[in-house]
């Protein structure tokens, strides 16, 4: 959860996936939206040249359809997030951020998905 969604909150995530997430996978397949900060001349706005190329490298990037189904399977995700972990008053950012975090994590290991 950021504040803004800049081009440089977008390398910063990425450079956090790569380093953290995925430390040790060659290559993270990557599938994004059209978003206009989405792209990787931001990696190189935020990182020194061959930090940049060397994310960049990484990253096998698959856009979604801008007209897809995709998004309904987001917007269900979110809606169900919103009835599980955020139909409560969450006092501050931090305990905001553990709570998705938590709820993402036993959503992903429960396997779950949507059902067309």
């Amino acid at each position: 959860m950021r504040e803004r969604k800049t081009c440089l909150d977008f390398a910063e995530e990425i450079a956090h996936l790569l380093d953290v997430d995925f430390p040790d996978a060659e290559i993270v397949v990557l599938v994004m939206d059209h978003l206009n900060t989405h792209k990787i001349g931001s990696l190189y706005k935020r990182f020194p040249p061959e930090q940049a190329r060397a994310y960049a490298k990484r990253l096998e990037i698959h856009h979604t359809p801008k007209h897809g189904s995709w998004l309904n399977a987001a917007e269900i995700e979110l809606s169900i997030l919103t009835k599980q972990c955020l139909n409560r008053r969450i006092g501050d950012r931090e305990t905001y951020r553990r709570e998705v975090e938590a709820w993402q994590n036993a959503r992903n290991d429960s396997g779950k998905g949507v059902i067309w």
